[in-house]
């Protein structure tokens, strides 16, 4: 079978599944809504305008599973859902053709499906010529810092755009400033109309994803003005798991009772976690990053044999929406890449090896901001001390980490691992796993400089031994306290990081009782919890 052949009947396929997923929400969401309770009280509100657009999201699942918990609770939900309601969205950018429009029709036929006999506002776009006169004449600086009406759009849209450009450093050129532009009056469009919504709607309270994303930032804080309560939510680590919190979800903020410890089952559940992550067993939000993973080769152990010590360097993805938060020490990740540059310089006995993120490659999501640039942009390869691994290359991190003097991450979730292996870990930003000790965290690019130079000259370097625990208990609430998990009723799509809910789910699955996932959901969100397993996952 040739390959054109190939992909129209993967085409065809594709088609079928989604269509076939389209006719179960219907009957669930009938089925839901005839068993829901009557309810006069105040609704909760859902929106979810930038995980998807035609095919449904492992976050546009999880959305839908809320908002029918919530129902069969006898909370009422209505959805504020987009009707081609921004000139210029997140996903509906092409980076190449920022002048291209979005795929609405297609996004707009499948909220259709999604949101089948629910209650429904939709919101178009609504041009505003004096934001828009007001804005013409800036600069892109000008932009980046733009505030309107008590809101900072500026602020609010630029995470949005790095992740559609793929980058943190972006163009001074025509098409970055049309988009800027476009998110903006976008940005504006849609709070015009939630903070419409919300007054017809006197909701108690709003879901949104993740809260970064320009449509549901506008949204959240209109709705943290009012004093209304927000949930956001995120996948979490394991495959088909969400997380759902009263901060942000990008954020992942954890409240770990202090006196939290991890019985033998629990130790035991975890080893077993690591044991098949070291081999890259793994997925993240349904991608699997790593087909094998390979040892350290001959010729890596023979250079790396010249040199007193090895320093691994683990980087992040530039326009990843936890980048916001991670950037508190240095004002981004290749400012802090530039600070360990100098740092390599002067220690010509250490071998550095710069690992860059699996996920600057992925096909269709490619950075066009890297490290591979960084690197070849700053002759870095120039140094007889460096070995840069690429995105694709599938060396194993643990092997590397083993041999280590110390560690250096900016915010990668490898550096709890290392941390959990006993290697010391010094961080450039701030990270999910700095909510407690369990790394070393500088306060300053000055305070990061001193520590690294000790740890290079500090043989043995004295790592508090609360890190290692603390960081095991981090990782556990993670994995098996805060992912909640619906695998039960979902299954992966031909698509990568789609799903479709599964034929024999019923609408019985969404009540409280059936599963300790939906209780959580509900206990979050009637009783202010902390969406987490009652028992652990255990």
């Amino acid at each position: 079978m040739n390959q054109t052949v190939k992909r129209i009947s993967k085409g065809v396929q594709r088609r079928w599944l989604q269509a076939e997923n389209n006719r179960r929400i219907l009957r669930l969401a009938m089925e839901i809504e005839r068993h829901a309770p009557a309810s006069d009280g105040r609704p909760a509100v859902f929106f979810n305008a930038s995980s998807r657009l035609a095919w449904m999201s492992q976050n546009a699942a999880f959305s839908l599973i809320a908002a029918w918990s919530l129902r069969l609770a006898g909370v009422p939900v209505t959805h504020f859902v987009c009707q081609a309601g921004m000139s210029r969205c997140q996903l509906g950018t092409n980076r190449n053709d920022p002048y291209e429009p979005p795929p609405c029709a297609a996004c707009i036929g499948q909220s259709k499906h999604l949101y089948a006999n629910s209650d429904i506002s939709w919101f178009k776009y609504q041009p505003d010529a004096q934001l828009e006169q007001s804005i013409l004449g800036l600069q892109q600086s000008e932009l980046m810092a733009f505030e309107w009406q008590g809101l900072p759009l500026g602020e609010l849209v630029l995470p949005s755009l790095r992740w559609a450009l793929r980058r943190h450093h972006l163009l001074e050129n025509a098409g970055t400033l049309y988009l800027l532009r476009q998110y903006i009056l976008s940005a504006w469009s849609v709070a015009v109309e939630f903070k419409r919504f919300l007054d017809e709607k006197q909701p108690q309270g709003v879901v949104v994803f993740n809260g970064i994303s320009f449509p549901e930032a506008v949204a959240r804080q209109l709705a943290l003005q009012r004093g209304l309560w927000v949930v956001t939510h995120e996948v979490g680590l394991q495959p088909f798991t969400a997380y759902f919190t009263h901060g942000q979800a990008t954020a992942y903020p954890i409240d770990i009772p202090a006196d939290f410890q991890l019985s033998d089952a629990q130790n035991e559940r975890l080893n077993g976690y690591l044991q098949e992550r070291m081999k890259g067993n793994f997925t993240m939000a349904g991608i699997r990053f790593w087909p094998e993973m390979a040892g350290l080769s001959p010729a890596f152990l023979q250079k790396a044999a010249g040199f007193k010590q090895i320093v691994p360097v683990f980087t992040n993805v530039i326009f990843d929406t936890s980048q916001i938060h991670a950037n508190v020490i240095f004002p981004q990740m290749f400012a802090w890449l530039d600070e360990v540059a100098q740092i390599i310089r002067v220690h010509p006995e250490t071998l550095f090896v710069i690992r860059a993120h699996p996920d600057e490659e992925r096909p269709g999501k490619t950075a066009e901001e890297s490290v591979a640039g960084w690197v070849a942009q700053n002759r870095i390869l120039d140094l007889p001390n460096v070995v840069f691994v690429n995105s694709s290359e599938y060396l194993s991190s643990y092997a590397l980490i083993q041999r280590s003097k110390f560690v250096l991450v900016y915010n990668s979730t490898i550096g709890l691992e290392a941390s959990i292996l006993g290697a010391p870990v010094l961080c450039g930003g701030k990270a999910r796993f700095t909510q407690i000790p369990t790394v070393f965290l500088p306060s300053s690019p000055a305070d990061f400089h001193r520590l690294a130079e000790q740890f290079l000259e500090r043989d043995p370097i004295d790592v508090p031994p609360e890190f290692q625990q603390n960081a095991r208990t981090f990782l556990y609430f993670q994995l098996f306290k805060t992912s909640l998990p619906f695998e039960s009723m979902l299954e992966p799509d031909l698509t990568p990081g789609f799903v479709r809910f599964k034929a024999n789910v019923r609408w019985q699955d969404f009540l409280p009782g059936q599963s300790e996932s939906i209780a959580a959901l509900v206990d979050g969100f009637i009783h202010d919890g902390a969406f987490l397993l009652p028992n652990g996952g255990d």
